[in-house]
């Protein structure tokens, strides 16, 4: 057994049902982010321009890609479908927020603070998995019965 599989063993035999409250919040906390960031694309590919001056095609794949991930993974992370997937998906872009974003604002502390909490919810949910109130529980427990 390597690695990655003893740690998916391990973070499905030690999944409290409390965590899958935490999963769905952070999983809500990221659809409302990638609203926000919809709202104000142009101004965060503006903020993002001064760091990569004259590539406005990538800044604007890399806005849709940011908005993409937020909304459609922070659903999945909600509703526990894919979770480890929607985690990997998110982990990119909080790292690009936690080098690149937050040390241009005026209050660094206060996102950098926000911006690290769901880094480290992203990373528990990684390795912990979705626990037992989720689609991915649901599925595996209807294939459990068929057979």
């Amino acid at each position: 057994m390597n690695l990655l599989q003893r740690l998916e063993f391990w973070g499905d035999r030690h999944h409290p049902k409390w965590a899958d409250i935490l999963r769905c919040a952070l999983g809500l906390f990221l659809v409302y982010k990638g609203i926000e960031f919809l709202e104000n694309m142009s101004g965060m590919i503006g903020r993002m321009g001064s760091f990569l001056p004259n590539s406005y095609f990538s800044l604007s794949l890399l806005g849709h890609y940011i908005v993409f991930a937020h909304l459609v993974g922070g659903l999945m992370l909600a509703v526990g479908l894919l979770t480890r997937a929607a985690c990997i998906m998110q982990i990119p872009i909080l790292l690009g927020a936690i080098f690149f974003i937050n040390q241009s604002m005026f209050r660094p502390f206060q996102e950098m603070t926000v911006t690290l909490i769901c880094l480290a919810g992203l990373i528990y949910f990684l390795i912990a998995g979705n626990g037992p109130w989720s689609v991915d529980k649901y599925f595996d427990e209807k294939k459990k019965i068929e057979r």
